[in-house]
């Protein structure tokens, strides 16, 4: 039981950035004021959000968040286990790569929304997101429970 709810927390936050992607490739800029300002608040850096950027990552987290739910009910066998491992791997560097932001060891713009973000929410939120995956990763049959206790069955 614990583990359907951990994935769909996973699928769900894979679903809430896929959807801020598709609605920064309507042009629109929040939380930055424009969009000249939206990167450095975002990701620390300056880059493009421009459509061509984001709506490829829409859909890359869009399908892995498909993929992790499809996995937490025990459809896809090892492609959606697979997916899980991937989105795992990636949550926990990003969420070890924001550690390195807070730490200094990586530049960042030190007065930048960014460096908030990435403290109160960023990090904190692929750390254990990145977690769960890889525990639903380690997991196979997740459909299968064994007695009542609601168990996964694990690899």
């Amino acid at each position: 039981m614990r583990n359907k709810r951990a994935g769909t927390a996973v699928a769900a936050l894979l679903t809430a950035d896929g959807l801020a992607h598709l609605y920064w490739a309507t042009g629109a800029t929040w939380p930055a004021a424009d969009e000249r300002a939206l990167s450095p608040a975002v990701l620390g850096i300056e880059t493009s959000f421009g459509p061509g950027t984001v709506l490829p990552l829409a859909a890359v987290l869009l399908t892995a968040a498909g993929a992790v739910l499809a996995h937490t009910r025990g459809r896809g066998g090892r492609a959606t286990r697979a997916v899980t491992a991937a989105v795992a791997a990636g949550l926990t560097v990003r969420g070890f790569a924001g550690l390195g932001w807070a730490a200094g060891l990586l530049p960042s713009p030190p007065d930048s929304p960014f460096r908030l973000l990435n403290l109160a929410l960023h990090t904190p939120l692929c750390l254990t997101a990145g977690w769960a995956a890889a525990q639903l990763a380690r997991t196979t049959h997740l459909a299968r429970t064994t007695g009542t206790t609601g168990t996964a069955v694990s690899a």
